[in-house]
């Protein structure tokens, strides 16, 4: 069995765990989050997106919080459009994540474009942010399965990645949006991946509705797969699939890799201190084991 000795968590709590809470967090409490999620050992983050407060209002404070984050730390903001960009650029900001589904019926719900449509209007807008040396990730949702058309076709996600890799990003997000996928087809699809595109940073991305998460992870592993996304706490949930709940918790991920003696430079107690600290401004419950197991005191 073959192993990465080291793994990097990409934390995505203080944006795609946050996006969907109903009841807007303070946005004090969101850099707080931040700082002691950095303090945890994180030095790669989503911290926010630049979305329509219409659409997505727990975003509206984006400004203040990238304003507050000006480290020389991979602080990622998601920008899904044109007018997404232009803010990041104007605040300065040195990663930006765009995202397409493999699903033109998920993309259609979510951003009223086919696959195709939203590529052509994403690919020049890729280009222009490296050549201004931009850091770009690319977020690829319905990777395994749509909520609405049901499995998706490996080939079909690959082809997605390669227009991407052809783009000019830096790393891929692969992301099992509504939580269905199982270890097999993990397995398979990143182990193409990783043969297919060396030269990109390549992340799986698990949501944890069925419990696979960890099974899921343990197979990307085994596929050479070094880079996951996780949410403290579990935060997270996609509006667009009944049912699927959060992101597959940071803690718990941690912790396996721990116990196997792969190294994340993340510090476990930390971690839980971010968790302790936001759980009190998120109406859903925290969904991870070992914070239910050893809840933290910040005093």
């Amino acid at each position: 069995m073959t192993l990465p000795k080291a793994v990097t968590i990409i934390e995505v709590g203080p944006r795609d765990g946050l996006q969907n809470e109903k009841q807007f967090v303070p946005t004090e409490a969101k850099i707080t989050f931040i700082n002691l999620l950095k303090q945890a050992g994180f030095t790669e983050m989503e911290v926010t997106s630049f979305v329509s407060p219409k659409w997505v209002p727990q975003m509206k404070d984006a400004k203040e919080v990238v304003s507050a984050c000006s480290d020389s730390l991979r602080n990622i903001v998601l920008a899904p459009n044109q007018k997404g960009v232009e803010l990041a650029k104007e605040l300065h900001c040195q990663a930006v994540a765009v995202f397409v589904g493999v699903s033109n019926t998920f993309n259609k719900k979510n951003i009223n474009k086919t696959t195709k449509e939203s590529m052509q209007e994403l690919v020049p807008i890729i280009q222009n942010l490296k050549e201004e040396n931009t850091f770009v990730r690319a977020c690829i949702s319905t990777s395994f399965y749509c909520p609405y058309e049901g499995k998706m076709k490996e080939e079909d996600t690959i082809a997605l990645c390669k227009q991407f890799v052809e783009a000019g990003v830096d790393e891929l997000s692969v992301a099992d949006t509504i939580g269905m996928a199982n270890p097999k087809d993990v397995y398979s699809l990143f182990l193409k991946l990783n043969q297919l595109f060396p030269e990109v940073l390549l992340t799986a991305h698990f949501h944890d509705t069925r419990g696979m998460a960890i099974a899921n992870i343990y197979a990307a592993l085994q596929a050479g797969t070094s880079r996951f996304d996780s949410s403290a706490g579990g935060l997270g949930g996609c509006p667009f699939a009944k049912g699927a709940t959060g992101n597959v918790a940071t803690e718990d991920v941690v912790f396996m890799l721990h116990e196997m003696g792969i190294e994340t430079n993340i510090d476990s107690s930390k971690l839980l201190e971010a968790v302790s600290f936001i759980a009190p401004y998120v109406s859903r419950k925290i969904d991870s084991k070992h914070f239910a197991l050893k809840p933290v005191s910040l005093q």
